[in-house]
C-alpha cells in the first residue's frame, strides 16, 4: 500500500528523500495551520457581525467581502496538506486492484498521475501570476469606497504560494513513485 506521505508497506525510500520530504512537509503543515487559523478568525468575525447586527443594529463592514476572499485563501493554504495526507479524491479500489496484479504498473500510474497533476497545477500558477501582478501594481481592491475596501493582492499571493506548495508535494510524490518503480525492478 502506498500513500502520498511516502510510506509504503514492504519498501523504504532513501534517507535523503525522507529528509527532504520532512523539511518540505514542515512548510506544508505551516500553511495548513495558517488556513485553520484563518477559518477560526472568519468564524469569530461572522459571530461578531451577527451579534453586532442583532444587538446593536450595527453590522461589521466588509464581512461578506472578507469571507469570500478568505474562502479562496483557505483552499489554497490547505490544498498541499490535503494532497500530502491522501485526502484528495482518487480511486484506491482501482489502484489496489492494479497493485495486486502488477506493482510496477501501479508505480507507473502513480508517476503519470503526479506528473499530469503537476502540469495542471503549473498552469494554474502561470495563469494566476499575471493576476497577482496586476492586483499588486494597480492596488486592486474588493468592496465599496467609503464603506469597506480591502486589497486583493494578498489572496492572489496566497493562491501562488498554495500552487507552489502543491506543485512541490506533487513532484515529491512523483519522485517517490519513480524511486519505487526503479526499486521494484531490482
Amino acid at each position: 500500500m502506498i500513500d502520498p506521505s511516502g510510506e509504503q508497506a514492504g519498501g523504504e525510500l532513501p534517507v535523503w528523500f525522507l529528509a527532504l520530504r520532512q523539511g518540505i512537509d514542515a512548510i506544508t503543515v505551516a500553511l495548513n495551520v495558517a488556513g485553520t487559523l484563518l477559518i477560526l478568525c472568519i468564524m469569530l468575525l461572522i459571530n461578531v457581525d451577527v451579534f453586532g447586527r442583532s444587538l446593536f443594529g450595527a453590522p461589521v463592514s466588509g464581512v461578506p467581502e472578507i469571507v469570500s476572499m478568505s474562502i479562496v485563501a483557505i483552499v489554497f493554504l490547505q490544498i498541499a496538506q490535503t494532497f500530502r495526507k491522501g485526502r484528495l479524491t482518487r480511486s484506491e479500489a482501482v489502484l489496489g486492484f492494479i497493485e495486486g496484479r502488477a506493482p510496477r504498473l501501479r508505480q507507473g500510474v502513480e508517476l503519470v498521475f503526479a506528473l499530469a497533476a503537476a502540469m495542471l497545477v503549473w498552469q494554474v500558477y502561470a495563469a494566476s501570476l499575471p493576476l497577482f501582478q496586476k492586483a499588486w501594481e494597480r492596488n486592486t481592491y474588493e468592496g465599496t469606497v467609503g464603506d469597506f475596501t480591502a486589497p486583493i493582492w494578498p489572496v492572489k499571493l496566497i493562491i501562488l504560494i498554495g500552487c507552489m506548495a502543491l506543485l512541490v508535494q506533487l513532484l515529491l510524490f512523483a519522485l517517490a513513485a519513480l524511486i519505487r518503480l526503479v526499486e521494484v525492478r531490482k
